[in-house]
């Protein structure tokens, strides 16, 4: 119940070592993102990449925009890597998501990390298509010092999520030419069960589409780790050629855009870490409220 940003980022990326099986000192760019970096001053991104042994020939910068800060490191990572900075980058969406207790986010609140190895060779899936949008809309906030975010309730929706996830989305399909129905998988940000379903009608996708990448039941929103995570569990399913269409949201407000092709290198690599929906089924450590509210620092105790 103790973890944080870094230690889940950091057992995430121990998987994605196994399958990525490169030598960490190759990555040349260690990105985190998360609204819950444990610290105001001192990068998560240094505590990880010397844990996983990329340090000291590697760029680093943890990223904040609300629940899409991994995605945008996904970005960055893929965006270095095709223009031939780095011959790896690593990037990492993670959260111990936060919630006021009595909060409608408390209900939901959960944490998870996704690690990204982004390389030019031996890809598990490649990256066809980037897309973002994003304007200024005060859905969701925290101020300096403030413990729990603040939000506007249903104004999170209609103007906020679905605005910019369905303009992220429609973007990408016109950038690439591609239908609805030209995927096999879709994954949206997953603040609820119910919000990715509707987004994911009105781009015209199907339940079945979304069914394997859709974690929010069981595991909750893990904010910056939401739809990463949701990636991780398509790919733990997806066969090569599969086309996957993925898009993120981060308050404040934003969407990215991806869409992906599973490659053969797929079905050599996928067994050699646990899966997600494993992680998810067969490690189950049921916690009482008393002891959430501890390890998350609800309780404020005297000095």
């Amino acid at each position: 119940p103790d973890q944080d940003t870094v230690t889940m980022a950091v057992e995430a990326t121990k998987n994605a070592l196994k399958r990525a099986q490169i030598d960490p000192s190759q990555i040349g760019a260690v990105y985190v993102g998360s609204e819950s970096h444990p610290y105001a001053v001192k990068p998560s991104g240094t505590i990880l990449a010397e844990a996983i042994g990329a340090t000291p020939v590697a760029h680093t910068a943890d990223y904040e925009f609300a629940c899409k800060a991994g995605t945008e490191g996904m970005f960055v990572a893929q965006s270095l890597v095709k223009a031939g900075e780095v011959e790896y980058a690593l990037a990492v969406g993670a959260d111990t998501s936060q919630g006021a207790p009595g909060d409608a986010l408390e209900y939901s609140a959960a944490a998870g990390a996704a690690s990204f190895i982004f390389g030019r060779k031996d890809l598990l899936a490649e990256i066809l298509y980037t897309h973002t949008f994003m304007t200024d809309t005060p859905d969701f906030w925290r101020r300096e010092h403030q413990y729990y975010p603040r939000h506007g309730g249903r104004f999170t929706g209609e103007p906020a999520y679905f605005k910019h996830i369905v303009s992220a989305g429609q973007g990408i399909l016109e950038k690439s030419g591609l239908k609805p129905a030209d995927f096999k998988y879709a994954v949206f940000h997953q603040p609820n069960g119910k919000f990715p379903l509707k987004a994911g009608r009105l781009l015209g996708f199907s339940r079945d589409q979304l069914t394997t990448g859709l974690l929010v039941n069981k595991l909750g929103n893990t904010y910056s780790g939401s739809s990463p995570l949701g990636l991780t569990a398509i790919l733990d399913e997806a066969q090569p050629g599969d086309l996957i269409f993925m898009v993120s949201f981060g308050s404040g407000a934003g969407s990215d855009a991806f869409i992906f092709k599973v490659t053969s290198r797929i079905d050599e690599v996928r067994d050699l870490a646990p899966k997600t929906r494993y992680l998810l089924e067969k490690r189950k450590f049921y916690l009482d409220y008393g002891t959430y509210a501890k390890y998350r620092r609800k309780i404020i105790k005297a000095e």
